[in-house]
């Protein structure tokens, strides 16, 4: 065996090795925790944090959790760079959030286009929503905008029949404005409507985790829940390519 297979075998070795001890650590995380907290969530996923001797639990999907090698402590927190002055637990629970903006189901949303429409969001939101109507008011003021808008009645069963009423009209968009902007009821809608829309919505919205109303999502897959203000529309929608 010459130097330079010994060298490549030699890190082969340690590469394997450190594998081996990687998952030892995981399978002793995994078992002590749920040993001695059983009512804790099934853990997705453990990897090294950016902190020394500090592990990540990913549970729920997107939630976040810490601890030591041996499951003895666990940590419900955020965990903070201070030399860099950020938030990791929130970085890395955005880049668990996002959703990939052309995975949409775009066939069951109706757009809306303002100005030259060449940026795009992805809005959900519920016909009773009383944070989406305040929402919608300031939204007017977006222009150069495609919105993607999903129904998404997730408050009540009239929420539901609302939102079918809006699918169902024949301008859906000028429907869901007069709703929204003016509290105009939507005509009812015909009885052989298809709204089964509707319903993939919520389950869409339950896969992703969507819980709350309105919520968008930007073309750059980044989703921010909550009435926000125009300003940070803008400034997200600034990040897009053209």
């Amino acid at each position: 065996m010459n130097d330079m297979t010994f060298l490549k075998f030699a890190a082969a070795t340690a590469i394997a090795l450190a594998c081996l001890g990687a998952q030892a650590q995981e399978a002793a995380i995994r078992k002590n925790l749920a040993a001695r907290i059983p009512q804790m969530p099934k853990i997705d996923e453990v990897t090294k944090s950016p902190m020394p001797g500090l592990y990540e639990l990913r549970v729920n999907g997107s939630d976040i959790m810490y601890t030591d090698a041996d499951g003895n402590f666990l940590i419900q927190g955020n965990l903070i760079d201070t030399k860099q002055r950020r938030n990791l637990t929130e970085e890395r629970q955005e880049k668990l959030s996002a959703v990939d903006f052309d995975t949409l189901p775009s066939k069951d949303a109706f757009t809306i286009v303002r100005g030259n429409g060449k940026r795009k969001i992805a809005i959900f939101e519920d016909p009773n929503c009383g944070y989406c109507k305040r929402f919608e008011k300031d939204l007017q003021k977006v222009d150069n905008v495609t919105i993607s808008l999903y129904l998404y009645p997730i408050l009540g069963a009239d929420s539901t029949d609302k939102a079918r009423n809006i699918w169902c009209a024949k301008d859906k968009g000028q429907t869901w404005s007069d709703w929204m902007l003016r509290e105009q009821q939507p005509a009812p809608a015909a009885a052989m409507c298809d709204a089964s829309g509707m319903a993939r919505n919520v389950e869409f919205g339950k896969k992703y985790r969507i819980t709350g109303t309105p919520t968008l999502i930007f073309a750059d897959g980044s989703r921010i829940p909550g009435a926000i203000p125009v300003a940070q529309i803008e400034a997200q929608l600034a990040k897009q390519k053209l």
